[in-house]
């Protein structure tokens, strides 16, 4: 093509052409933060289904007896972070957990300043299971919660919940890392350990390894009394599961823990805008 054949230089864009561009690149471009309200969105979402699921065992047990049992009350939930993280991992990283946001910030590969947004949200997600789960289901929400089993002390519980919280985000934390970095199979990961852990460590403390998980039940029952366990634990497992990362793989702040953590969709629009 000579010069006198290239194509003529398009003239100035129009106010509303701008307008119209600037609109369709809010929408289509995941990392500019004025689109955090879709992560926080899936967050909530996330956690509403895990609650639902959670705290709907012990309810729907205690509304018919006999029905519910207890491999397929630890088995749900399990099943339930399993689906959310293949269906939505990509949008939020669906933490569904203030302990593992805290966890993914700690190894550098979440920012801080996001972390308080999404616990707020996986606390509303939680809190609306509940109040629907009370509606529908017509029992106390003090039947989804957790608490110490009868004849075990708040201490037995509490050292239950940062263990099982330990091994929960050290396979989160590891299914992330840029060496056992698995994409969404990570997600077969953790649905397995939640089961597992809550087959064998649920009668103790109820296995939650979430204070989202547990502080909805709680707030609609009215009912904090053992909440601190469920507090305490997960953070102090969040902890330690941190120290065994750094020691087994170094410091985070790589490549997949954040695509990980925090979703893979601003990179997919990345990839676009370089084609």
């Amino acid at each position: 093509m000579t010069a006198e054949q290239q194509a003529p230089t398009p003239g100035p864009v129009g106010p509303v052409a701008r307008y119209e561009q600037s609109i369709i690149e809010r929408i289509t471009d995941f990392n500019d933060p004025r689109q955090e309200w879709r992560r926080l969105v899936s967050e909530l979402l996330g956690t509403f289904f895990l609650v639902l699921a959670a705290a709907g065992g012990g309810m729907m047990g205690q509304a018919f007896p006999g029905v519910i049992s207890h491999t397929a009350a630890v088995t749900a939930p399990a099943l339930t972070v399993m689906a959310v993280i293949l269906f939505m991992g990509k949008i939020s990283g669906a933490h569904l957990n203030p302990a593992v946001s805290i966890a993914f910030a700690l190894r550098r590969d979440f920012p801080w300043n996001r972390v308080p947004a999404y616990i707020v949200v996986q606390l509303a997600g939680a809190t609306l299971a509940a109040l629907i789960l009370h509606a529908i289901v017509n029992v106390s929400a003090t039947y989804g919660s957790n608490y110490p089993a009868k004849g075990y002390s708040a201490g037995a519980a509490f050292w239950m919940e940062l263990i099982l919280t330990t091994g929960l985000v050290s396979v989160i934390l590891g299914t992330a890392s840029g060496a056992q970095n698995v994409g969404v199979i990570g997600a077969f990961g953790v649905g397995s350990y939640i089961a597992l852990a809550g087959l064998w460590g649920s009668p103790i403390s109820g296995a939650s390894m979430n204070p989202a998980r547990t502080f909805g039940p709680d707030l609609v029952a009215r009912n904090f009394g053992s909440y601190w366990i469920y507090v305490a634990g997960p953070l102090l497992g969040v902890a330690v599961a941190v120290g065994f990362a750094y020691v087994l793989r170094g410091a985070g702040g790589g490549m997949a823990g954040p695509a990980a953590a925090q979703g893979d969709l601003q990179t997919e629009v990345a990839k676009r805008g370089q084609a």
